[in-house]
């Protein structure tokens, strides 16, 4: 625990990335009582909720006058996992090298969970309280499912928010468009067989001619001017018994990825168009492209902020992640914006790293934010 005039964000970023929190499987509860610990000891608000075994969000929270609705920060505790992939150097390393700070989550995102910590302590110490109150929404699960996010929804947390200022990876550049995300599970249904005998019908064979098709399928959808085209990636195939058995089942995991104001129906009608006989698709999840207007007054507060303390003008960008917000502004018309110190690219890659010098920056960044949004 670190006392308010010596909170150091980088050193807490470090500390953070220490605690392994990769999902899958969770276990965010031990990062969620190391920023418990910091809250409290900056005297900052705040509620730790463990909703289930090892799974934790925590919420803190700055008063304000109630003059303005409440500007939320969000972030994610848990991080991606680490992979097969040899890393350079221990993926929780947690240290300093060539102003580089080195392991998981590092970029996404325990540098936005210390930075926003930072802001808020310092907007807590100020002699007169912003017109709104600054609510720090640090979530478990967000890589995977956004269990942390749901969880918030089913507490009625969305009444709380009046702006979103969401800390994902941006290279200090502002995010105004996220893509929506439609998750699918392909099953082939086969018949039987082995290769003594009767061969039956070899549900991994229809799976390949479906998948194959759909690696040549462009989908046909509107573009965006600040996304990438959509896209359709298999993500893991599942199927067969034994070596020498004809497989009656197999299951393929589809990701598929495109901009906001498009119907899934939509696109599952393409989708379903290449659909062999013996195969089906289903829906598994589906989270909401998230958009806010890149003239709104609050990218504007956003762009004047990151200005002043950089020298140089954001570039308003679009992604293909998705954050928080899919799930906690659904249904909410409130301005929406991603501004973080962790580099856009860098989520789920080997040897992540986090600027050193741009973790400090991004605190001042936060801080104008809100008192430019907030006075």
């Amino acid at each position: 625990m670190v006392h308010s005039d010596l909170f150091d964000a980088v050193a807490f970023t470090a500390e953070l990335v220490r605690i392994p929190s990769c999902d899958p499987p969770g276990g965010e509860l031990a990062v969620a009582q190391a920023v418990a610990r910091q809250l409290a000891a900056l005297g900052i608000e705040h509620e730790l909720d463990e909703f289930l075994p090892g799974r934790a969000n925590v919420i803190g929270r700055v008063r304000g006058t109630g003059a303005k609705p409440p500007l939320v920060l969000s972030a994610h505790l848990d991080t991606t996992p680490v992979g097969e992939q040899d890393w350079q150097f221990p993926p929780f390393a947690g240290d300093v090298v060539d102003d580089r700070l080195r392991g998981r989550g590092a970029s996404d995102m325990k540098s936005a969970v210390a930075t926003f910590i930072a802001a808020a302590d310092r907007i807590n110490r100020r002699a007169e309280p912003l017109a709104g109150d600054v609510i720090l929404a640090f979530t478990a699960g967000e890589s995977a499912n956004c269990l942390g996010a749901h969880h918030l929804v089913k507490s009625g947390f969305q009444s709380e928010i009046g702006a979103f200022l969401c800390g994902e990876p941006s290279t200090l550049d502002i995010i105004v468009v996220e893509k929506a995300i439609l998750w699918l599970q392909a099953t082939a249904k086969g018949e039987l067989g082995h290769v003594s005998g009767a061969a039956g019908i070899n549900a991994i064979d229809l799976m390949v001619d479906f998948l194959t098709d759909l690696r040549g399928l462009t989908l046909d959808l509107p573009e965006h001017p600040l996304l990438t085209p959509p896209s359709v990636n298999v993500g893991r195939i599942e199927g067969g018994s034994a070596v020498n058995v004809t497989p009656d089942r197999c299951s393929a995991e589809i990701d598929v990825r495109f901009g906001p104001g498009i119907a899934v129906e939509t696109v599952m009608a393409q989708l379903e168009a290449v659909l062999p006989a013996g195969v089906s698709l289903e829906i598994t999840d589906f989270k909401h492209a998230v958009e806010e207007p890149s003239d709104s007054d609050f990218v504007a507060a956003c762009t004047a902020a990151i200005a002043s303390r950089t020298g140089h003008a954001p570039q308003i960008k679009g992604v293909s992640y998705y954050s928080d917000g899919a799930i906690l502004l659904e249904g909410l018309d409130v301005p929406f914006a991603i501004v973080g110190p962790g580099d856009l690219g860098m989520s789920g890659q080997a040897n992540e790293t986090a600027s050193v010098e741009r973790i400090r920056q991004v605190v001042d960044i936060y801080v104008d934010i809100a008192t430019r949004w907030l006075s």
